[in-house]
């Protein structure tokens, strides 16, 4: 590494790309450094385990109206599709198809779902959490829970904040980037000083920031921190002096929750012979505590795979007993709705299962807040270490647009300002 520069970025994700994308806008020379072997951090797609692009990671582009990488993915052609809103091709009921009017009843209780909890937030007084708020005992309230909760949140609602829910709600319109979402992410890196398979260990604040990793020490004027709150809170960034109390409370705060996907590659055809469109949806009933349904995604963009989500603890669990078993589960809760017989016609490869929740280099998928937490995206976001020349960016460090890429590449634009202004000329 070289021996000395003005600003180091850790991580390149979309909140450090973001970050050495503005800081060249402002004339700054950085550099980027990234532990992994590649760029995007959460936000990758790999073409070959499925024959088409599978996002690992982020899949949509959450509110794109407000989002500041859409027009940025139009005007680099790619291609985006808005899908539709809790929309079920199939909903099953035990063994059996959800009617129409059962269907109507089921989005209803989304509904009455989300209504309540922000009634509830609007009340104001002591944070609680989201399974405090929402309805309980009707015929779906479970079901919406598993789903809106543990599956989109990616934590179970028991243990996750109701202020920091509301604040940082995703509604409006959510398209998907038929190249993929680490493609454009990817795309942004381009050009930009980044230094891969280079990890930074500790870092040093004096009269300069000094780096250090297992490939050497380098020193900076300044320092943007983009790792995810699950390294800090695992210590796999340390920091000399260390970290003041309310910085540690607010990593602490802001665990990161799983989503897992598996991807289950099939034959030409796929959507077709299961009787199924493109981005047909699948999804059941919850029928009683243990019971974990998956929601799928048939065919997206046409093409011959199917996406299974799972979300909460149960993906820890299944993370944590590797590829195999990740497969059978997928497997199994696909068979619910086509048969054995069909699944294993219809997908004859193996899948593809995510690893983020394994992945030492990001420890989960997104963070959520702990109830009482809520605060903490801006306690992070306004963090100056070493008279302003340490800061920290990433999606959890938006207070609006947490958990998305366009968060992340907002947070790390900002630090980039805030720190070019803290260094002056």
């Amino acid at each position: 590494m070289p021996a000395e520069i003005d600003i180091a970025v850790i991580g390149a994700g979309a909140a450090g790309i973001g970050a050495a994308t503005r800081l060249a806008e402002l004339g700054r020379s950085c550099l980027v450094l990234e532990a992994g072997p590649r760029v995007g951090g959460r936000a990758y797609t790999e073409s070959e385990g499925l024959g088409t692009p599978f996002d690992h990671g982020a899949s949509w582009l959450h509110v794109a109206e407000h989002n500041p990488l859409t027009p940025i993915a139009r005007r680099l052609g790619f291609t985006l599709r808005e899908g539709e809103r809790r929309r079920r091709d199939i909903l099953l009921i035990g063994d059996r198809r959800a009617t129409p009017e059962e269907k109507a009843a089921h989005d209803a209780a989304c509904d009455a779902w989300e209504e309540a909890a922000e009634a509830r937030a609007a009340q104001g007084g002591p944070d609680v959490s989201i399974a405090e708020a929402v309805p309980h005992g009707g015929f779906w309230d479970a079901t919406v829970s598993h789903w809106l909760g543990t599956t989109i949140c990616g934590v179970e609602p028991e243990r996750n904040s109701l202020r920091d829910y509301i604040d940082t709600g995703l509604d409006g319109e959510n398209p998907q980037i038929a190249e993929g979402f680490g493609t454009l992410v990817a795309r942004l890196a381009a050009g930009l000083p980044i230094r891969l398979g280079t990890p930074i260990e500790r870092i040093r604040a004096d009269r300069a920031i000094t780096l250090e990793g297992p490939r050497g020490s380098l020193r900076a004027r300044g320092c943007i921190v983009t790792v995810s709150t699950g390294v800090l809170a695992a210590g796999g960034l340390r920091f000399e002096p260390g970290l003041p109390t309310e910085i540690e409370a607010a990593i602490h705060g802001l665990p990161l929750a799983l989503l897992s996907k598996i991807g289950l590659r099939g034959g030409q055809g796929l959507g077709f012979r299961l009787g199924l469109g493109p981005f047909a949806r699948l999804g059941r009933r919850l029928e009683g505590e243990g019971d974990h349904p998956m929601s799928w995604m048939i065919a997206p963009f046409g093409r011959d795979h199917a996406v299974g989500f799972l979300g909460g603890e149960a993906a820890w669990a299944l993370a944590r007993e590797g590829p195999a078993a990740a497969e059978a589960f997928a497997r199994a809760d696909l068979t619910r709705y086509f048969g054995p017989a069909e699944v294993a016609r219809a997908f004859p490869d193996r899948a593809v299962p995510t690893d983020w929740g394994e992945n030492p280099l990001f420890r989960g998928a997104y963070t959520y807040a702990r109830v009482g937490a809520a605060g903490s995206r801006a306690v992070l976001a306004g963090a100056r270490l070493a008279d302003g020349r340490i800061r920290f960016a990433g999606e959890a460090c938006h207070t609006r647009y947490a958990g998305t890429v366009g968060g992340a590449w907002a947070s790390g634009m900002a630090a980039a300002e805030a720190l070019s202004a803290t260094l002056g000329g």
